[in-house]
């Protein structure tokens, strides 16, 4: 199974967007699932139902700093890590539309609630959201990123 179908199938499993992704790298990081859990919970919905930056963006960003990321605070460690930040942004963009929760559901025709309680999952709650095919594609183009610049082998983890 690809990593983007295992970011599709953790949300189709439960877990929020930015969770989904993050769950799809955690072979490589070297921190227990329960801790990845806790620590993307939050940027889920756009970070917390605010509908803000997609939720499988910033988990994106999260298995990117864990799986290559820097330990450094110097600023050619963040320069590297700002520019890859950005290309995958704009990957995703390109491919999606937005990096914005709000506009990628309204585009979509669904109403984005900004309240804080999290939508029961059901069968119409799957069928209507985007949100499993941008877990897909979030996870696949950091795979992709991650395999062209020699961090992933093709045909290994």
């Amino acid at each position: 199974m690809s990593r983007g179908e295992r970011a599709k199938e953790n949300f189709l499993n439960g877990c929020n967007c930015a969770q989904a992704v993050l769950l799809a790298f955690e072979d490589l990081i070297d921190l227990p699932r329960d801790a990845l859990l806790k620590i993307s919970q939050p940027f889920g919905a756009g970070m917390g139902r605010l509908r803000l930056t997609c939720g499988t963006v910033t988990g994106m960003m999260m298995a990117l700093g864990l799986v290559a990321g820097t330990a450094g605070t110097g600023r050619e460690a963040k320069n590297r890590q700002y520019a890859a930040v950005q290309e995958l942004a704009r990957r995703f963009r390109e491919a999606c539309g937005s990096l914005i929760c709000m506009e990628l559901l309204t585009g979509k025709g669904i109403h984005a609630d900004t309240r804080p309680a999290a939508e029961e999952r059901t069968a119409e709650y799957y069928k209507k959201r985007p949100c499993p095919e941008l877990c897909r594609v979030a996870a696949e183009i950091l795979e992709g990123y991650l395999t062209e610049r020699g961090v992933l082998c093709a045909q290994g983890k």
